[in-house]
């Protein structure tokens, strides 16, 4: 049954793999170089430069691989065990690859954030919002558990208001609805205010990962702690806080998937992330008609790195059961 289903799947994939790769056009300055029995890859190749890095100024490419290096530091403590509280400490590595990126200060030439784009602006946007959301979203989780009412109450008003708007109203809110609420000398431009927007967004989500990794640690844990002679805030970084982290982490990648994944909404306010520059290249003239092979580009390049996180999560999690002595 197995190896009918397997050459089933072979005679249905055999045609896809003609179209996307053997009788694909690679290389070309228009469709007009592109064959009609194929894909045409030609615009994906042209257009590189633009696909990865959107507009920056030419030379200058090496300020956005700084960043996003910077930015994958940033994210790194998530990858050692019974380390993950240290992502809390490594936020402001998310403001020197702004910085990196930005320039000014006398330091880079200035990039306006209108030049940024493409496949590195989804990762920046990314890696941005979750080294600050994570810890936004242990804060909200433990004020969810917390014993003082007010505080459990406001944090579980957001929490759920948050998780119950659609992320794209949240995004057109921060383009459209902010600037017409704060003074003009406080406008941010953009760029800064959707990464804010999916940042706060996205701590929600986070938020009910970590409380639910702060319900399953054993009430014992915290009695066992408190009769060593440890103090409350000790017994919650050091006692309580690693096992919820540990417990929480399949729920915090899944939540960073999709973060990753809604990163391409914000095409929809204006913003060219890699989207926005094929949405761009097939509206050019010599391009024309190639949406296909655009979307077709796109979506393999998420799952790919959609892919990767999750491959990541299983590792995290093998070697977190291994720590504990158990079955992986």
């Amino acid at each position: 049954m197995g190896l009918a289903v397997a050459l089933a799947a072979l005679v249905l994939a055999a045609p896809a793999l003609r179209w996307l790769f053997w009788d694909a056009t690679w290389v070309g300055q228009s469709r007009a170089a592109c064959g009609t029995a194929g894909a045409c890859w030609a615009m994906i190749t042209a257009r590189a430069p633009q696909i990865l890095l959107g507009f920056y100024p030419a030379g200058h490419g090496w300020r956005v691989g700084l960043a996003v290096a910077m930015l994958a530091v940033g994210l790194a403590p998530l990858a050692w065990r019974r380390r993950a509280g240290l992502t809390m400490l490594t936020a402001p590595i998310g403001a020197l690859a702004c910085l990196a990126l930005m320039g000014g200060a006398g330091i880079l030439p200035s990039v306006p954030s209108a030049y940024w784009g493409g496949l590195a602006l989804n990762l920046i946007v990314g890696a941005v919002s979750a080294i600050f959301a994570l810890p936004i979203g242990i804060l909200l989780g433990l004020a969810r558990r917390s014993t003082l009412p007010v505080i459990r109450i406001l944090a579980s008003a957001y929490v759920e208001a948050v998780r119950a708007a659609p992320l794209i109203v949240v995004l057109f809110a921060a383009a459209v609805l902010v600037p017409l609420l704060i003074p003009p000398q406080w406008s941010l431009d953009k760029l800064t205010r959707a990464i804010v927007a999916i940042t706060f967004f996205e701590a929600a989500y986070m938020a009910e990962a970590v409380r639910g990794g702060l319900m399953a640690v054993p009430q014992g844990q915290r009695e066992a702690a408190r009769a060593l002679g440890l103090k409350s805030w000790q017994v919650l970084v050091f006692v309580v806080l690693p096992q919820a982290l540990r417990t929480a982490t399949p729920a915090l990648v899944n939540s960073f998937i999709g973060l990753l994944k809604d990163t391409s909404l914000i095409y929809v306010i204006g913003v060219l992330d890699i989207t926005g520059v094929l949405r761009n290249a097939v509206s050019d003239y010599a391009w024309q008609g190639l949406e296909p092979e655009a979307y077709i580009f796109v979506g393999l390049t998420f799952w790919l790195l959609c892919f990767g996180l999750s491959r990541w999560s299983a590792a995290l999690e093998r070697r977190a059961a291994r720590a504990q002595g158990a079955p992986s």
